[in-house]
């Protein structure tokens, strides 16, 4: 059997519940943003992300509020732009800091990263939210501070989920042969990419999902049931 030297994770729906993200992440970015594009929409950065997501939405110039609103039916549609991720990232900082909410982590996974960083595999996440998003993430999770479990942190400017090349491109930064590094995902698009590329995969179904009786990629209920 190949040697796993590393693992690549996703969020949402793998460490962490989709609801989380769904029912506490998102309305808070939804409510908060056009304050916080009022506030801070001449900052270099969020000009910066504004300016790109106006520039993806084909718009050449357009007021303020119209790139609010832009924003705004992109949360609901949960469109996977790298400029809104980044935008949400630093909205979602201020309630973490605040103390609105601790990100969720399902049960057992704290343990099991901890385990698998104390045997020498070295951990990367994966996800559509962007870097700072995912740091934050960890950082304020109900386990607590998870971020030195990570050795580093990958998002859709390594490229699409789906897409073969990105893992590709993580394997290259990694460092390590595609085969020697497992990919844990609950998207099966995601999963087929990332073998594609070379890499093992698990597929996790939590519950209430149910496991094929001939998945197409090794599943698991949780991160307990998988063996390296």
């Amino acid at each position: 059997m190949t040697v796993i030297r590393a693992i690549v994770t996703d969020i949402e729906g793998t460490t962490s519940s989709i609801s989380f993200v769904k029912d506490v992440l998102f309305p808070y970015a939804y409510r908060r943003l056009p304050a916080f594009v009022e506030t801070h929409g001449d900052t270099p950065e969020v000009r910066h992300w504004l300016h790109e997501a106006a520039k993806e939405a084909g718009i050449v110039e357009a007021p303020r509020q119209e790139v609010i609103e832009l924003l705004l039916r992109w949360i609901k549609e949960d469109r996977k732009s790298t400029a809104l991720k980044a935008l949400q990232g630093m909205i979602w900082q201020e309630g973490y800091a605040s103390g609105e909410y601790q990100a969720h982590v399902y049960p057992e996974v704290s343990a099991r990263l901890h385990e698998w960083r104390a045997d020498g595999l070295h951990l990367y996440v994966y996800s559509s939210g962007s870097v700072p998003a995912q740091k934050l993430f960890f950082r304020y999770s109900e386990a607590g501070d998870l971020t030195p479990m990570f050795s580093g942190y990958f998002d859709t400017e390594t490229g699409p989920k789906r897409e073969q090349r990105s893992y590709e491109s993580i394997a290259e930064v990694v460092g390590e042969l595609p085969a020697h590094i497992l990919f844990l995902s609950d998207i099966v698009e995601e999963l087929d990419a990332a073998r594609a590329a070379g890499f093992r995969t698990g597929w996790l179904l939590r519950e209430p999902l149910e496991i094929p009786a001939s998945p197409r990629h090794p599943a698991y209920r949780t991160f307990d049931d998988i063996v390296l």
